[in-house]
């Protein structure tokens, strides 16, 4: 799919798996990014969507979330009751406990581990991409769980798409709403917007129970934490 390729309403509709009558009213409010060709009729940005959804996410429950995902990967023709998060975190792709005590620094800890399993071309490159992204707007997106990402897909950055899990028991100061601490870091690098989408939409179902996060951070060593997000990964995808 082409990054600037253009939607009708009912085409987002359907990528979305939303109501017609909810895109239209956000697209007439202004609350979703659009051009308005005539009376109900609007044109639609690819790629200016998927960063709106994806900036929205924690705002969507779970329901519309699922919709989210299951559009998105028919769209796309991935496989939507296939595990997607655990098959992209590579051996020795989890940081227990993250030594890091801000934002900067965690950054580069999960970037360095990246690095050290041959994942990464262009380091300076991708950092700077990395912290970019955080100016711009923190990506502590859920309650204690932040998801950094690059601002773009980075194909030539990059050997393959992964995700890089750290933890920080003490927490970390990393721009949440209202000043909390977050304490569960998921650093997303992937090849193409598509993947990076779906990414996020299958994490966010992971960890929508509050009590999802706090198992995760008690986890006493990497391979306990690997386990129980592949349990939870099969978990959520058996209630479909």
């Amino acid at each position: 799919a082409m990054p600037h390729e253009q939607m009708n309403e009912q085409q987002v509709a359907a990528y979305l798996t939303m109501d017609l009558r909810d895109v239209v009213k956000w697209a007439s409010r202004g609350q979703i990014p659009c051009r308005k060709l005539g009376e109900q009729k609007y044109r639609f940005c690819k790629s200016d969507l998927d960063h709106w959804v994806w900036r929205q996410m924690h705002n969507f429950d779970c329901q519309a979330i699922a919709g989210i995902e299951r559009g998105v990967s028919e769209y796309h023709g991935f496989e939507v009751d296939k595990p997607l998060i655990c098959p992209l975190i590579p051996d020795h792709g989890l940081v227990l406990p993250l030594q890091a005590k801000t934002r900067q620094s965690v950054i580069r800890a999960l970037l360095d581990r990246a690095e050290e399993l041959g994942l990464v071309y262009a380091r300076d490159d991708l950092l700077n991409e990395l912290l970019g992204r955080e100016k711009l707007c923190s990506t502590a997106l859920l309650p204690g769980v932040a998801f950094p990402h690059p601002r773009h897909p980075v194909p030539y950055d990059i050997a393959e798409s992964f995700i890089i899990v750290g933890a920080s028991l003490a927490g970390i100061p990393f721009g949440a709403e209202k000043g909390s601490l977050t304490r569960l870091f998921f650093l997303i690098c992937c090849k193409d917007d598509r993947t990076h989408l779906h990414v996020l939409a299958r994490l966010v179902r992971l960890l929508e129970a509050k009590t999802m996060t706090e198992q995760l951070i008690a986890c006493d060593s990497a391979e306990q934490l690997a386990e129980l997000l592949a349990y939870r990964e099969l978990q959520v995808l058996h209630q479909g």
